[in-house]
């Protein structure tokens, strides 16, 4: 889909971002096509700045006979909150607002960078038995006419960070298309609708570190987010509005499983731990 020829005179970012997003005009330019829900292609202008963005309105969503309470879009945004507050800024800029078709999610429009053919991608599909050097197994998978494959992904540091996030939200959809490397080199997550669920719902190819011990970072971080989820701070004020009292309480007992665990989740085996399609 082409971008509007207008360019953004500052970085979108923070605020200036939220603000363009949140009050910003507007137009739909398309639809993203295989999505199960609506997904809007838009552009977005205020005041002399425009960009491409992503709407989902409400209206759009299909039901969910496990995810009763809230809408898919409020979730989305309830990510992008969990991730500023990581600081890892793992999620693009996402408002909750008002658009064409209604109340839907708006989230800044992340144009992924062009992939060299030589360059080794983020996940693969292997014919060895154990992973090479920088990648890590996930599992190993049919293929077609009786052969398998293994399914790894990059030993990469950005990914490790998105695990740790994932197991936070309870993200139960995590597939290689919603993974996008961006020209800076940042890399994003998105489609976090089927996140904060109470029961443990975790679907993910990011199964790699299982088990192992997080990253001192990670270890940071999660302190740091334990206190940012304390009864009365802003950042549970905000998730009031977004997920419900007990979806929040669930989310602040995953971060103190995994403080107390200091590993990375594995698979509970009470729940397909691996999405579908998992690309």
């Amino acid at each position: 889909m082409p971008a509007p020829e207008r360019i953004p005179s500052r970085s979108l970012s923070g605020s200036g971002a939220l603000a363009l997003l949140g009050e910003g005009r507007l137009t739909v330019l398309g639809r993203v096509r295989g999505a199960s829900n609506a997904v809007l292609y838009c552009s977005v202008a205020l005041d002399g700045e425009e960009a491409t963005c992503v709407y989902k309105p409400v209206a759009g969503e299909q039901p969910l006979w496990d995810f009763p309470d809230g809408t898919l879009a409020q979730r989305e945004v309830a990510a992008y909150e969990i991730s500023e507050a990581t600081g890892w800024g793992l999620v693009p800029p996402t408002v909750l607002r008002e658009g064409p078709y209604g109340q839907g999610m708006c989230q800044l429009w992340i144009e992924p960078a062009p992939q060299e053919d030589d360059a080794p991608g983020l996940l693969a599909l292997v014919e060895d038995e154990e992973p090479g050097p920088g990648w890590k197994a996930v599992v190993r998978a049919e293929v077609g006419e009786g052969r398998t494959a293994l399914l790894v992904h990059a030993d990469d540091d950005r990914l490790r960070r998105l695990a740790v996030f994932d197991a936070v939200i309870n993200n139960g959809d995590r597939k290689g298309g919603h993974l996008l490397p961006a020209p800076d080199g940042r890399l994003y997550g998105i489609d976090h609708g089927v996140s904060f669920h109470t029961e443990d719902k975790l679907r993910t190819l990011l199964w790699g570190w299982a088990g192992e011990p997080l990253t001192a970072e990670a270890t940071e971080v999660l302190d740091r987010l334990a206190g940012r989820l304390e009864p009365g701070k802003p950042l549970v004020t905000r998730l009031a509005e977004l997920v419900t009292p007990a979806e929040t309480e669930a989310l602040r007992a995953r971060v103190a499983a995994l403080r107390a665990s200091g590993l990375h989740r594995v698979p509970s085996g009470e729940w397909p731990s691996i999405p579908w399609p998992p690309l």
